[in-house]
């Protein structure tokens, strides 16, 4: 998919307890695209997702104890912006996206000059839980009014961005509340951001949402990001590197 001499890609895999789940989905990235480089991000699994990683060739980074998808995203950006490559796709690590989709986010992007495509799930909902259709209709709106661009799937992580927006982004959240902060903070950057329609994919995986407690984190967010313009921290870059 990519053309070696002139686009460089990566994909990032955050990764909780995910070992049974990788080596299926880093093949079918490798046929895909043989050319991208790929990290998984071991946020404190217990399982060996760590090992399982390794076992396939992979490039791999550990939090020693799990700081949440937001660290793990966190770590991935900036081994995508020391890495010098030109997009790098988010998705998650137990199959809930489909690696064969990923020309379609490029072509978005290319066709539209975008520097973020967003999956978007929400023209799709078959097999989509009630609750977790009316909570993103709901968050997206949100989203979408801070950042100024419409989201239809603000909370979708199948994503490509230009990585060098990425470069010296600051993010003040760790949890799931940060897929919302990064749209918010790259629109504000200058980020042109779009999206493309994906599947939806539920299987055996197991959410690690807790609804309760991540809406008061999305309420909290969105509280500092109306009053909060630039943020004061450095983006993490995580603990022990495996290759």
């Amino acid at each position: 998919m990519s053309d070696g001499a002139t686009m460089t890609t990566g994909v990032i895999l955050p990764s909780y307890n995910a070992a049974r789940f990788l080596p299926a989905v880093i093949a079918d990235i490798r046929r895909v695209d043989p050319e991208a480089r790929i990290l998984v991000v071991d946020d404190g699994s217990a399982d060996g997702t760590d090992e399982a990683a390794a076992a396939a060739g992979v490039e791999v980074r550990i939090h020693p104890e799990n700081r949440g998808k937001g660290a793990a995203l966190a770590t991935g950006f900036a081994w995508a912006v020391e890495s010098g490559m030109d997009w790098v796709y988010t998705m998650d690590a137990d199959g809930q996206h489909r690696p064969e989709e990923m020309p379609d986010l490029m072509a978005r992007a290319l066709a539209d000059d975008l520097d973020v495509v967003v999956g978007n799930r929400m023209q799709a909902r078959e097999g989509m839980p009630w609750l977790r259709e009316q909570t993103n209709l709901f968050t997206s709106w949100v989203v979408s009014r801070l950042a100024g661009v419409a989201i239809p799937d603000s909370q979708n992580g199948y994503r490509l961005f230009r990585t060098r927006y990425l470069d010296g982004l600051v993010l003040r959240t760790a949890r799931y509340d940060t897929e919302s902060e990064v749209l918010v903070r790259l629109a504000r950057r200058g980020a042109r951001i779009g999206s493309a329609p994906v599947s939806t994919v539920y299987g055996e995986e197991t959410s690690s949402i807790r609804p309760l407690l991540d809406t008061i984190r999305f309420f909290k967010l969105v509280a500092r990001l109306l009053t909060d313009r630039e943020p004061r921290r450095p983006t993490p870059t995580g603990g022990p590197t495996r290759s």
